[in-house]
């Protein structure tokens, strides 16, 4: 429907674009340098040189593939060692590297729950915990987005008819670039004896002074969040998922989490970048710091020039809301056509009103970048409300 409406409309289709090289603040499409505000390349590391070459160490050593899953013949000494990283990076126990990031929440989500529970989430949560949550045959509620009162009120109503309750929230929100406000949903979980998981995917490596997340930027103890999930897509720059927590949690879903123990275990060469990304991160903090820049500069210019960039805090994600899928899709076609690559959010993947391009920031792009993308967007803004 999307695609035909593009056509209609005289515009290429916004999705599957070939990005011909690494995507990072710039990206080569269809043959012509861009700049890019669409990938998740937060602290530049897919393509430094430093993971790269610990991809090819690592496929030089252990081959292509582990073959097997790991419980079974697929261990290898890179797999604990990144492990070890991320539960050190959490302060937690222990941690579990998936093969996927959306595997990760789909199998940890369907194993730990069942019938007699309930599953409270944040209505915007990704797809991967609600699959998850389907899979368990748990009871499944949303809450409003980022309103801890409305999940205070459903707890009250509903905590007594349920053995276990899961909270599921995420720690950065990639479609508005908010993030709720952890103390508060901590102080509730804890009142009611329920558990709560946070979703990493995006907070992990960007909030925070050293990119170390939520609980970095809240400054709460790691335990107080019984699940902590993450992917190594983003800043990671490989590819997978991880739960971290304590050595219970880990160890059930080690030995029983059907994810994991069927699945083939993580190939030597996106284990391996993922743990020097994640070594360097902690080493150079300043990517971590460029990147906070760069996205508070993007938020303030866009919002001086009156655009509307709804909740964003300013962190990596940052939305520019038009409120019309035909306006987006027109506008993303007009920047690409003036070498800048930005994705459009349309309906139904949120509401007509809150249609919008959506902007990556990564810790490479540059203030001129920056000015010259809104400059041009403000350009086609204009463009589009001349009769």
């Amino acid at each position: 429907m999307m695609r035909e409406g593009a056509r209609r409309l005289g515009l290429s289709d916004p999705f599957f674009k070939v990005h011909e090289g690494n995507a990072g603040a710039t990206s080569v499409i269809g043959g012509r340098e861009c700049l890019n505000f669409a990938s998740y390349n937060y602290l530049g590391f897919s393509g430094d040189a430093r993971v790269n070459r610990a991809a090819c160490d690592a496929v030089a050593h252990y081959g292509t593939s582990v073959s097997a899953s790991r419980v079974v013949a697929g261990e290898r000494p890179i797999h604990r060692q990144l492990e070890r990283a991320l539960a050190d990076a959490y302060r937690a126990e222990d941690a579990l590297a998936f093969v996927s990031g959306h595997a990760t929440n789909v199998s940890t989500l369907g194993y730990l729950l069942g019938p007699k529970d309930l599953v409270l989430h944040d209505e915007y949560i990704h797809n991967s915990a609600l699959v998850g949550a389907q899979l368990s045959g748990a009871r499944r509620i949303a809450f409003p987005h980022n309103d801890s009162e409305a999940l205070d009120a459903l707890l009250t109503r509903h905590r007594h008819r349920f053995e276990r309750v899961l909270i599921v929230i995420e720690g950065l929100y990639s479609m508005d670039g908010d993030v709720p406000e952890l103390p508060r949903f901590i102080e509730i979980k804890r009142r009611h004896q329920a558990w709560l998981m946070v979703d990493e995917a995006h907070s992990f490596g960007v909030l925070g002074e050293h990119g170390l997340g939520l609980r970095e930027h809240f400054q709460v103890d790691s335990e107080a969040v019984d699940i902590w999930m993450g992917t190594l897509s983003k800043s990671l720059a490989a590819c997978g998922g991880y739960i971290a927590g304590c050595q219970a949690l880990v160890e059930t879903l080690r030995y029983l989490a059907p994810g994991f123990l069927y699945s083939v275990g993580l190939p030597a060469q996106v284990a391996a970048p993922a743990l020097e990304a994640l070594t360097l991160m902690q080493r150079e903090p300043d990517r971590v710091a460029r990147l906070h820049e760069i996205s508070r500069y993007f938020l303030e210019r866009a919002r001086a020039l009156g655009l509307d960039t709804g909740h964003s805090i300013g962190t990596a994600v940052v939305p520019i809301i038009v409120g019309n899928s035909a306006l987006a899709a027109r506008l993303s076609h007009a920047l690409l056509e003036d070498g800048i690559n930005v994705q459009p959010i349309l309906h139904p993947a949120v509401p007509e009103k809150s249609a919008r391009l959506r902007f990556f920031l990564g810790c490479d792009h540059t203030r001129q970048q920056v000015d010259t993308t809104l400059h041009t967007l403000m350009g086609a803004l204009q463009e589009s409300s001349t009769p």
